[in-house]
């Protein structure tokens, strides 16, 4: 008995013209982020392109940045994976209407575009207000490192750079005279080989570290007279010196130790769980739904420095996306611990839950210690007033809330969307990057709810 198959012949020509909107079901995400997009303003973007009608006709906007927020969203990240992409997959095929951009297009459009893109975040975080998703009420903020596109084995001390910075100069030198006497003194020649063009775009970014060490160097310097000079006018206005110990005298000198990336200057060594990472230091502050209200990135390892720019930043992006309610409290781990924090309110002033140790030995002891009863003993330091307020069943309560939210937030945009690795060099591609990454995110919350307005 012969078995019955459907008809299979892979060199068949289409009889009619395929639909697109027939190669995935109804609900996919595909359709549901062309939907969120024409809810956008892209106006910046548009902005950019020639209204004359010359020169090569671009891709179009709209489908660009479909593209670009759906790879985002899936975890794919790489220019010439989105142009694989674009070719092998349905999904991307649906969203850039058949056709076939190529890396050199995207990589240039994500370029050219970064700050637009940038913007896109605070649009969707109103897209989610809208949909009645994204209230203040309880915040949780945290960092995490985000590999840069550097490796920290190209890292250099300021001496390093020198020699580096005087080969090169050298180098170049000598194939000038070669050329001389190739060509003529008086002629080109030919155009410039591939490898000197490599040459001198690294003689740039050499000289681009080495202007960082030495500024950094003045800054530390000015700081730390700064520091000398305050302590000199309190001495004079007590009449005696003051208690404790007196600032060093300020370096005149780069520390020789110092160390600078010659891939991605402005990227620093970080220290991670793992060891150590070249990167920097993204930062997130999510509701108590896990929608991102605001993020950034800094090249500050420490965490201190944050609270406020973000808290601020949060208060902001929840006032322009409409968000009902106020942050009534913010929950931060032991990195944004410092005394300074703990008294910060600004004018709108959530309460803070801060830990003041290392995230397992807070669990451990919320769980040893016993909640403080009676009235509130006088004298405390601002740590002993933390202390104590963690500890109360209030504060128990909120801080169990930090680490489901927030830490669920950067499993899903790491680990899930793929966004631990920056794909472009410099803070303000990875700030851009970090929060096209979180727009996903977003995006990705509305549509498994269900309860976006066009719906």
């Amino acid at each position: 008995m012969t078995c019955r198959f459907q008809p299979y012949d892979v060199e068949t020509p289409f009889l009619l013209p395929p639909a697109l909107q027939d190669w995935l079901p109804e609900e996919h995400l595909a359709y549901f982020l062309t939907d969120a997009v024409a809810q956008l303003d892209l106006a910046a973007l548009y902005d950019y392109y020639r209204a004359d009608g010359k020169g090569q006709t671009p891709y179009h906007p709209r489908m660009m940045v479909t593209v670009l927020l759906y790879a985002y969203c899936t975890g794919v990240r790489s220019s010439r994976q989105i142009e694989k992409k674009c070719v092998e997959d349905i999904a991307f095929r649906v969203l850039a209407g058949n056709q076939k951009p190529d890396h050199s297009a995207l990589c240039r459009f994500r370029e050219r575009h970064s700050l637009a893109l940038e913007e896109l975040f605070l649009q969707v975080l109103r897209l989610c207000a809208e949909a009645g998703l994204v209230r203040a009420g309880l915040l949780a903020l945290d960092g995490v490192k985000l590999k840069a596109n550097a490796a920290l084995s190209a890292n250099r001390t300021l001496v390093g750079l020198r020699k580096e910075i005087q080969k090169l100069l050298a180098e170049a030198q000598a194939e000038d005279r070669r050329e001389d006497e190739l060509f003529g003194a008086e002629r080109r020649g030919d155009e410039v080989p591939a490898e000197l063009r490599k040459r001198a775009s690294r003689r740039v970014r050499l000289t681009e570290c080495r202007r960082r060490l030495e500024e950094e160097a003045q800054a530390a310097e000015a700081a730390q007279a700064a520091k000398q000079a305050a302590r000199a006018a309190k001495e004079e206005a007590q009449g005696g010196k003051v208690r404790g110990r007196k600032p060093l005298p300020p370096a005149a000198k780069v520390d020789a130790e110092a160390k600078a990336n010659v891939t991605d200057p402005e990227s620093r060594i970080m220290k991670t769980r793992t060891g150590y990472v070249q990167g920097y230091n993204a930062q997130a502050v999510c509701n108590a739904a896990q929608f991102i209200v605001a993020a950034d990135v800094t090249v500050e390892e420490n965490d201190k420095r944050q609270l406020a720019p973000l808290l601020e930043q949060a208060r902001h992006n929840l006032k322009v996306a409409g968000a009902k309610g106020r942050a009534r409290a913010a929950l931060a781990d032991a990195g944004y611990w410092s005394a300074k924090n703990a008294c910060w309110g600004g004018r709108w002033g959530p309460e803070l839950f801060i830990a003041t140790q290392k995230d397992w030995k807070q669990r451990a002891a919320l769980r040893r210690q016993a909640a403080p009863r009676g009235r509130r003993p006088k004298n405390l330091s601002v740590r002993e007033l933390m202390d104590r307020k963690l500890l109360t069943k209030r504060g128990r309560h909120l801080y169990r809330k930090r680490g489901e939210m927030i830490e669920a937030v950067f499993g899903q945009v790491t680990v899930v969307q793929d966004g631990k690795q920056c794909m472009r060099r410099g803070q303000a591609a990875a700030r851009s990057e970090w929060r096209l990454t979180c727009t996903g995110h977003n995006l990705l919350k509305l549509w498994r709810s269900g309860r976006a307005r066009w719906n």
